[in-house]
Formats: C-alpha cells, sequence, structure tokens
C-alpha cells in the first residue's frame, strides 16, 4: 500500500509554543500572500471591465455552488486598501495578485481599457508605500470572453494575444514590479476546464484539449519574450504538479501512477525544463496525441531561460489502475487516461476532501530537483488549507486546524530546503477568504475571515501565527521589523 503520512502536529505548539517551535529558513528567503483577481475583485462590470468566461460560466445554471459568483466577491476593488494595510500588519515582504485580462484588455485584443490598468497603479503604489514587494500574475483563469469566443486557448492566435496583453501590463507596471509570473496553474486551464468541464469554460473536448495546453505553454513562452523586451527583473510561471503514490505495489498501478505523471506533470515541466515532450505520452494518450498543433520552434519559445519557477502544493494525490470501458478512443477526454484517486487512510482531510500529508511536499520538491538539473530557482507560489472556522462571540476567529496544517507544511518546506533544494521564497494561500471557483463561497482558505454580506474582514489564529513566524524570521536574520521598512 501507498505509504501512511503522520498525523498532522497539534496547532496549540505553533501558535503559543517557544520560537524554537518555528520553521527557520535562510536570510532573504521571502515572505508572502496570495490572491487572485476573479476571486476577490469584484467590480465585474465597473470602469469598462467587460465579461471573462468565468462571468459566463457562473451564470450557466448548476456550474457553481449556490449560483454564486465573482460579481462582488470580496470587494477588493474598492478596499485594496485596506487590504494592503492587513498586508502591512501581517508583515509580508511580498504580495502576489492577480491582473484582470478583461479589465486591462476588455476585447483580449487591440485597445487598453486606461481604468484597468489605473486600478493597478493605484495597488502597485499602495504596496510599495507599505514596503511590500507586487509580485504579479498575468493569467489565473480569467480570459475575456471575447477571446474565447474567437477559439480562446484552441487557437493558436491566442498565445500572440496574450504576449501582446502581457506587454500592455509590464510596460505600465514593470517600473514598480519586479516579479512576473505568466500563468497560473495552466494544468487546470487545459484540463479541468476543457477536458473535465469543471471550470470555466467548462467543455468536455475530447483529446483537443492537448492543444490547449500545447498553446498555453507557447503563449507562456512569447510571454517571457515580451516581459524581457520590458526589462522585467524577475520572470516566471506558476505549476501545480502533484506528488502522485501508487494506490498499491502492483505493476498496474505503477503503471496508472507514470500516466497520471504525464498527465499532470511532465506536459509541462518537460517542454519548460528539459526541452522535449513528454516521454510517456503516447502510452498515456493512444495514437490521438499526433501533436498536429505542434511547430518546429515551439520548444525553443517554450523553454526560454527563467529566473524562477512557481509551485503551487496542497495534497498527495494516490493513484489506482482503473480500464477505461468506452471503447471509442475517440470520446474519450484528455482527462480519461485509465487511472482514478483513491482515498488516503489515516489522515486528516480538510474542507476540500484533501488528505493532509505535509511529507509529501518535502518529497515533490526533492523529486522535482532531482528529475530537472536544469530547474530554476524555485517559489512556492501557494500552500494553505480550507477549514470550518467563523468569527466566534468574541469576535475571533479559531483555526487551529488550518495554524497546524501552515506548521507542518512550512516545516516541510524547510526540511527541503536544508536537503539543498534552492527555494526562494513561499506564498500563502490565502490573504482573505474568497470565490472558491465551483465551490463558490462555501469553502474558506483566508487568513483572514471576510463577512460577505458587510464585506468586515476578521484576522483569524492563522493570521497572527504566520505574523509571529515573520517576525520571527526577520529578528533571527537580522532584517528590521517590517514595521520600521
Amino acid at each position: 500500500m501507498a505509504p501512511t503520512p503522520q498525523q498532522p502536529a497539534s496547532a496549540g505548539g505553533p501558535v503559543n509554543g517557544p520560537a524554537g517551535h518555528l520553521p527557520r529558513f535562510p536570510a532573504g528567503f521571502t515572505f508572502g500572500a496570495a490572491t487572485a483577481a476573479y476571486q476577490i475583485e469584484g467590480a465585474h462590470d465597473e470602469d469598462g471591465r467587460a465579461p471573462s468566461i468565468w462571468d459566463t460560466f457562473c451564470r450557466q445554471e448548476g456550474r457553481v455552488a449556490d449560483g454564486d459568483s465573482g460579481d462582488v466577491a470580496c470587494d477588493h476593488y474598492h478596499r485594496y486598501r485596506e487590504d494592503v494595510g492587513l498586508l502591512r500588519e501581517l508583515g509580508v515582504d511580498s504580495y502576489r495578485f492577480s491582473v484582470a485580462w478583461p479589465r486591462v484588455q476588455p476585447q483580449g485584443s487591440g485597445a487598453v481599457n486606461p481604468a484597468g490598468l489605473d486600478f493597478y497603479d493605484r495597488l502597485v503604489d499602495e504596496l510599495l508605500a507599505a514596503g511590500i514587494s507586487p509580485a504579479a500574475t498575468l493569467y489565473h483563469w480569467d480570459l475575456p470572453q471575447a477571446l474565447e469566443d474567437r477559439g480562446g486557448w484552441r487557437s493558436r492566435d491566442t498565445a500572440h494575444r496574450f504576449a501582446e496583453y502581457a506587454d500592455h501590463v509590464a510596460r505600465r507596471l514593470g517600473d514598480r514590479v519586479p516579479r512576473w509570473i505568466t500563468l497560473n496553474e495552466p494544468f487546470c486551464t487545459a484540463f479541468v476546464g476543457h477536458a473535465v468541464g469543471r471550470h470555466a469554460p467548462g467543455t468536455r473536448e475530447g483529446r483537443p484539449a492537448l492543444a490547449v495546453a500545447h498553446h498555453l505553454l507557447l503563449g507562456h513562452g512569447l510571454a517571457v519574450a515580451a516581459l524581457r523586451g520590458t526589462g522585467a527583473k524577475e520572470v516566471g510561471i506558476t505549476l501545480n504538479p502533484d506528488h502522485l503514490l501508487p494506490a498499491t505495489d502492483s505493476p498496474a498501478d505503477a503503471a496508472a501512477v507514470r500516466r497520471a505523471r504525464t498527465l499532470h506533470n511532465d506536459v509541462w515541466l518537460d517542454p519548460l525544463f528539459a526541452g522535449r515532450y513528454p516521454e510517456h505520452e503516447a502510452e498515456t494518450w493512444g495514437p490521438l496525441a499526433d501533436g498536429s498543433y505542434r511547430r518546429e520552434g515551439d520548444l525553443e519559445v517554450i523553454g526560454a531561460p527563467l529566473d524562477f519557477a512557481g509551485v503551487n502544493y496542497y495534497r498527495p494525490l494516490v493513484m489506482a489502475d482503473a480500464p477505461h470501458e468506452e471503447p471509442d478512443p475517440h470520446r474519450r477526454t484528455a482527462a480519461d487516461i485509465g487511472v482514478r484517486e483513491v482515498g488516503m487512510a489515516g489522515v486528516r482531510r480538510t474542507t476540500m476532501g484533501w488528505p493532509v500529508a505535509p511529507e509529501t511536499f518535502t518529497d515533490l520538491l526533492l523529486d522535482l530537483d532531482r528529475r530537472y538539473p536544469g530547474l530554476p530557482p524555485l517559489v512556492i507560489t501557494e500552500n494553505g488549507s480550507a477549514e470550518e472556522d467563523a468569527v466566534g462571540e468574541d469576535g475571533t476567529v479559531h483555526d487551529a486546524d488550518r495554524v497546524a496544517y501552515l506548521h507542518d507544511h512550512l516545516h516541510a518546506l524547510a526540511r527541503a530546503v536544508d536537503q539543498g533544494v534552492d527555494v526562494r521564497g513561499y506564498y500563502l494561500w490565502s490573504l482573505l477568504d474568497n470565490f472558491e471557483w465551483g465551490h463558490g463561497y462555501r469553502k474558506r482558505f483566508g487568513v483572514v475571515h471576510v463577512d460577505y454580506a458587510t464585506q468586515r474582514r476578521t484576522p483569524k489564529d492563522s493570521y497572527h501565527w504566520y505574523r509571529r513566524l515573520l517576525a520571527d524570521h526577520r529578528a533571527r536574520t537580522g532584517q528590521p521589523p517590517r514595521s520600521e521598512g
């Protein structure tokens, strides 16, 4: 059977125990928090913003829990100064936010919306005034609906439109934003959005979803060139590689893990960091993986050198062989590869149903370091947990399970660093409770509780624990407290 992870440590120790209970990182390590535009901004139809594919998706019956949408979300568009104040008090070095493409370029190409860029101007200036370094993600899933109507990521042209958009944003903000991320989790866009249909645009397109994956990578490579052309200091991409475990030690389950690794990891990692397409793609997808959407020179564009690679990590996956019963392979989606996820015994699960197994975080990072000798320095761009928490009668939010999760995963990260993995930073997901995609507002990942009816923000115990960790790090490494910076 797959190894059984240890139970997470008690939350009481990390919150109230001595400083020795806190994980330790080297001087210069960056600590931050992350959000995404559609999940927090709201103002969905203000100041020239046009619909994205998520606006459209949310209006289709049954797509999102409770019929929720990001129309208002956390109203960050109007409350960004308050949220930057929370970041300042938290003591982060950096804030990772995303730019909404339909706010900047409502039609996905052509004219730029000045009011849209003005908002990000104000946000960046507010962050810098608070002593916080901005880190901008250019694509966190909110493709302009106008581009989707012209083919979206199925079309090679969208990759070129993405590079033009990147150029517009970087020319406006690049003098103040040092860190740029092209794409966030392209796996979710290509396969969850186009193959499984749980995310926007919500289609099950069969093997053509592989073309979506390729065009996303091509768009990334073209955007890297555009960003370099504006003098961007740090350029990277954020992926969500999975740590995959076999359900048993059988050859069939080992083969299932190999296919799952191709789908979840190798589609992205191999072209980006090894200069090749996945070794086992024919085994995974069969003869339909003909690569007709690939052109000569694409790998060179995709594999342009990066300053860092972002890693989002939340949980491991345990996979078992599951032969597909559909006799016609043309009707299968790119996600139908004869595998199924099985439960992990003996561990706690978050409200997302995800197993809490922090040692697999260490294992993943060590595996990436081993498999890709050319891998650039890593930055953990998301890590966190959804838990049951609410404001108590005393006005506080006690989220002991989230504190335990963060404590254990940051210790797991520190162990990877101690074993030689070059990790330069960590962004907690998320600053705020927010719109959690298909789950609507049912799942809370924030270290700050948001009452969506009143927009009242209440820092949770996890906020105070993370603040203490950052203060301890500064004191131990000789950095001045953030309040003095």
